[in-house]
């Protein structure tokens, strides 16, 4: 890092003091010119996108809410019961409520947690049919309810969709599709979440017809940034506008109160917004309708009791949580964890709602990826959350059992899926057996990439006003983890927290600390959460933690006080874990060919699977030279094309007699092993045999394709399309994917 670099952090942030470790920080995470440190840091310095950069799609969608206006149609928004469905269902009912009279002309219907699954269902079609809806708006899901739509357009209801999730193979009959995965991977909008989608819709119609709204469009964004953060996306370009704009918000809501809901949530929780942790109020419990209501309501007496409740259910859901953190752990303990690389558990009393937060606890305490399923009984199905640790795409190995599963969605780190019950005992051999053969020779553990390492007299205001120049963190640009060495702990204590309704102590608890080594003679103050006091060692070590500020008021620290969040510990002498051997990742995948480095650390081809950067990262570990991508996104065949192409070379080889390699294969159609597979699959359904020879060579003979009906067919070329669009996915994540991000998975001990 360049000494002025330091100097232009200071001048572009206008800091007191030069910022050495924000300016590393900043360097390291590839800001390394002005002009785009200002955007990072400065929101007014960066140039948002238009909405009407969705194309034609967003224009559909601009006529048709016009046209439903004027006509005084009912419009309703189909929401969805998670955070990012929730905080979209907020913003279009503020932000098409000043279009249409909410209650009136204007309804929202987000289906039951317990008694629906995520997407349109038929019978919440029949219920908005029989209240006279002919416009249905969606948030956060709708792009994949391909019957549904229909259903809806024979009663009809017309549907606009604004999503984020996969893709159709076909396009729906909609009168309008949303949905950022339509865009380039290297697009500003490519990744917006749910509400994000759900603003920029609203901003269009803002655009479109400005003499109408009485409220700024920018009173939205303290809602979209609660979203944007609840939902774990990429805080990069647009999002990181999106949310740094409504976090300022946020820090004034204790002000201007102009939501009560989230004013008093803010004062519950003793934050101020300032900080993506203070905004992320946890998993809201209740119905939907309760939490919007709570969102986006001005009656300040019901958002007390609203707020209240909430707070009362997050603090119960906590002991939920550490119920079912210590039945895993019980169980876990009875069993023999040496041939297990992937831990799967099942339990019908297990509540959806915090597998994910306890199998994240499980995956980190274990250093193995976990997925936690809760079982319907009566339905025959598994619904399960899955946490990864760093270095193994969670994405990729669950999609690898994709016959198994009836659900499933997720990033390399956190997914969701459901199965049925009676396919979990074969999907966890599996998962497992497809782990071993990806990771063979390669050490497992718990590995955490750390950012600084620091002493306790770096620990206070100054580090953490430095740190702040990150903000806000997430994917993509991930919380700074310190390294503290040699250090010791006193006045270790633990308790149970309270429940603010009650009263009463919950079986949730943290341990509390003073922190210590060389480096000062006063101590630091820190938390452990989830552990017990007698978690901490008595003698030296070395510790992974996170600066934090808790501006909760105690008669000692009036103003709050700064602390640290325990991450993680190790003896002080070892350094597998906390301290992994590394060489750094560069990135030329923006920069011109002629310009980029030339020699055999160098990535040219886009992959597609981690398990290929991570054979060419250990090759540069081995003679420690840093790694360089420099692939571009190669070029997306016309997937209908591609088909006729591979029925055509059947054909062809079929008449000639010849053989052929899969790889020649793989050159001719310019795909990868596992779509070619599914293609070779997908032949046989259409009637051609297909042999292998001891060589490994193919042979394929036409049979009788008349066997075949035109669905089998027709579902054959389906699969084949959608094996083509999930590797271009995968081409477009890998051609994008943040270098932290990229280090933090490949990373080996």
């Amino acid at each position: 890092m360049p000494a002025q670099w330091v100097d232009t952090v200071q001048r572009v942030a206008q800091l007191d003091s030069p910022p050495h470790y924000g300016a590393q920080l900043l360097w390291q995470r590839g800001i390394r010119h002005e002009n785009p440190l200002k955007g990072f840091l400065k929101p007014n310095e960066y140039q948002p996108t238009s909405p009407f950069a969705f194309g034609e799609e967003m224009a559909w969608a601009m006529t048709r809410l016009v046209q439903a206006r004027e006509q005084g149609e009912k419009v309703a928004i189909w929401g969805d019961f998670d955070a990012d469905g929730i905080t979209s269902t907020s913003v279009l009912w503020d932000g098409l409520g000043q279009f249409f009279t909410p209650q009136q002309q204007l309804t929202y219907f987000i289906p039951n947690r317990l008694k629906a699954s995520h997407g349109l269902s038929i019978s919440g079609l029949d219920q908005l049919a029989q209240q006279g809806v002919t416009l249905i708006v969606t948030c956060d899901t709708g792009s994949t309810n391909l019957k549904e739509i229909v259903y809806a357009n024979e009663h009809g209801i017309d549907v606009i969709v604004t999503d984020h999730h996969t893709l159709p193979a076909e396009r729906p009959p909609v009168v309008s599709i949303i949905n950022p995965r339509a865009l380039a991977s290297d697009h500003p909008l490519a990744h917006l979440s749910g509400v994000a989608v759900a603003f920029k819709l609203v901003e269009a119609l803002y655009a479109t017809q400005p003499e109408i709204p009485s409220r700024p469009l920018e009173s939205l964004l303290d809602l979209v940034a609660i979203g944007l953060i609840a939902d774990l996306v990429q805080l990069t370009g647009d999002c990181r506008y999106l949310a740094q704009c409504g976090i300022q918000q946020l820090q004034q809501q204790r002000q201007t109160r102009s939501r009560p809901g989230i004013a008093r949530l803010l004062e519950l929780c003793r934050r101020t917004g300032n900080r993506p942790t203070d905004i992320s109020f946890g998993r809201i419990h209740g119905n939907a309708s309760f939490c919007v209501e709570l969102l986006t309501s001005q009656d300040a007496e019901r958002c007390e009791q609203l707020a209240q409740e909430t707070e009362a259910a997050n603090a119960r859901r906590k002991g939920l949580q550490n119920d079912v953190l210590n039945q895993v752990k019980q169980r876990l303990e009875a069993s023999d964890l040496s041939t297990t690389g992937v831990i799967v558990l099942a339990d019908p009393q297990w509540p959806t709602g915090v597998l994910g937060i306890v199998a994240g606890q499980i995956a980190q305490d274990y250093g193995k990826p976990t997925i936690l399923f809760t079982l319907d009984e009566t339905a025959g199905m598994a619904r399960g959350s899955a946490r990864s640790v760093n270095r193994i795409d969670l994405y990729e190995l669950v999609d690898s059992q994709a016959s198994l599963l009836e659900g499933f969605g997720g990033h390399p780190f956190a997914a969701g899926m459901s199965l049925k019950s009676e396919n979990l005992p074969l999907f966890k051999d599996a998962i497992n057996r497809e782990l071993r053969q990806t990771q063979a020779g390669q050490a497992q553990g718990r590995v955490i990439a750390t950012d600084l390492t620091v002493t306790v007299s770096d620990l206070g205001a100054h580090l953490f006003k430095q740190l702040s120049l990150l903000e806000p963190c997430g994917m993509g640009n991930a919380a700074p983890k310190l390294l503290i060495k040699d250090c010791w702990f006193t006045n270790t204590w633990h308790q149970k927290i309270k429940d603010p309704k009650t009263n009463q102590k919950i079986q949730y608890i943290k341990a509390s600390f003073m922190l210590h080594d060389e480096s000062t003679s006063a101590g630091f103050p820190g938390t452990w959460w989830g552990h017990y006091k007698d978690d901490l060692p008595e003698g030296r070590c070395d510790v992974i933690a996170e600066l934090d500020f808790n501006s909760f008021s105690t008669r000692k620290d009036p103003k709050g006080r700064y602390e640290i969040r325990l991450v993680d510990l190790r003896a002080a002498a070892t350094d597998t874990g906390i301290s992994p051997q590394t060489v750094p990742i560069i990135d030329q995948r923006q920069i011109a060919v002629a310009e980029r480095s030339d020699d055999d650390l160098t990535v040219t081809d886009c992959p597609s699977a981690w398990r290929t950067l991570r054979s060419q990262y250990t090759q540069a570990l081995a003679v420690k030279q840093p790694l360089i991508l420099a692939y571009g996104l190669p070029e997306s065949a016309a997937l209908a094309e591609q088909w006729k192409t591979l029925i055509g070379l059947a054909k062809y080889l079929s008449r000639t007699g010849k053989i052929v390699s899969k790889e020649q294969l793989l050159l001719r159609l310019a795909i990868g092993p596992a779509t070619l597979d599914v293609g070779l699959k997908s032949l046989q359904v259409l009637g051609f045999k297909i042999h292998q020879t001891a060589e490994g060579q193919l042979q394929i003979r036409q049979g009788d394709t008349a066997a075949s009906t035109p669905t089998a067919k027709a579902e054959a070329a389906r699969q084949f399309w959608l094996a083509q669009q999930e590797e271009q996915f995968k081409h477009q994540y890998f051609y994008s994917v943040p270098v932290d991000t990229a280090q933090a998975v490949i990373s080996t001990d």
